[in-house]
């Protein structure tokens, strides 16, 4: 299957005055044609500034990005601002956390996205503004004619969460962005963004990239999945591969502190040891070893030996970033790990 957008190495650093931040260090992924890539980890891992780089949103900022990053056979870190502009809207776009931010707050919604729809199509601001209203109707906002002339304050978070779906699918993108959009918004509602996407990826073809630090959003949305812990990729695989058999410590770690809502009430809550690193002052070696409690059986010096994103023996497709060999991680998961989920 053909590969949407393609990221091979990418870079992003910040030289600050304490020192050289490393947000993103080496990271490589691709996305298929109507597929979705689930990338996951916590605050300061790393997604949000690797969805921001795709999407060219670092040039003339203090960032020094590096990699290759390949939409429509444009490498969007070589390409001009003019040409990737002309990428925005087309070929990818963008759905931001926080969308009270995002949208305009002294302009009517309905002009926003008709703005954005008439910068890659040549057609008057009328039939723009029709396809505004189409496409708010198409994200399920009620009354649409008269919705398009409110003001984005004039929304709920979930609405105004719908108008920038509506904005961002309006130019029919082969690639949608969304970062974090169910963030602040309650369980009912996160449900159905998530549904609304489901849908609307399904009636337009487009691959999403999902942006996110919950792995039931995760579970939810995602075909393939992308673990990221301070700057790096740690772990890829299919969703099932990384709920259901994964193979990183860090991932062990994720599942086993999800809240058990069944068993015993006085049970344990576990949690991840320690703190991530300083993205100023990382460790030679793996980013997870000082808080990895199975690095002693390594045979492998985890904290000055780097790991390898590398596949599985028998199965290629998940690929691990870890000291352990494949037969020590799966006999760990099984009778360490797979007891406690």
């Amino acid at each position: 299957m053909t590969a949407i957008l393609q990221v091979k190495d990418l870079k992003v650093h910040f030289q600050t005055d304490d020192g050289l931040v490393k947000a993103v260090d080496g990271v490589s992924f691709e996305i298929e044609a109507g597929k979705t890539l689930g990338i996951v980890g916590e605050s300061g891992s790393g997604k949000s500034v690797t969805s921001l780089a795709i999407m060219g949103l670092h040039k003339g900022s203090r960032a020094a990005v590096s990699g290759e990053i390949l939409i429509d056979g444009v490498d969007v870190n070589q390409a001009t601002e003019a040409e990737v502009n002309k990428l925005r809207g087309k070929s990818m776009a963008m759905i931001f956390q926080d969308s009270l931010a995002a949208l305009h707050p002294f302009f009517k919604v309905g002009d926003q996205i008709a703005e954005a729809y008439q910068v890659h199509n040549k057609v008057s601001k009328k039939a723009a503004k029709q396809v505004a209203v189409e496409m708010l109707g198409r994200v399920g906002i009620p009354n649409p004619t008269q919705r398009i002339e409110d003001f984005p304050h004039q929304f709920s978070g979930g609405m105004r969460q719908r108008v920038m779906i509506a904005m961002s699918l309006s130019c029919n993108p082969k690639l949608l962005i969304a970062d974090e959009p169910t963030t602040a918004l309650d369980v009912t509602v996160q449900a159905q963004i998530l549904d609304l996407l489901r849908d609307l990826q399904r009636e337009f073809g487009s691959s999403i990239l999902m942006i996110t630090h919950d792995l039931g959003v995760v579970a939810e949305i995602a075909d393939d999945v992308l673990l990221m812990y301070a700057g790096k990729a740690i772990e890829r695989g299919t969703v099932r591969e990384l709920l259901k058999t994964p193979e990183h410590p860090y991932a062990w770690g994720l599942l086993t502190s999800i809240p058990k809502l069944t068993g015993a009430t006085d049970s344990e809550l576990l949690a991840i040891p320690g703190t991530p690193p300083s993205l100023i002052t990382l460790p030679s070696g793996c980013s997870f070893s000082p808080r990895c409690s199975y690095k002693n059986r390594s045979k492998v010096d985890c904290e000055s030996v780097m790991p390898e994103l590398a596949g599985a023996k028998f199965n290629n497709s998940h690929l691990v970033s870890c000291h352990l060999s494949e037969t020590d991680r799966v006999a760990i998961f099984k009778s360490e790990i797979a007891p406690k989920l």
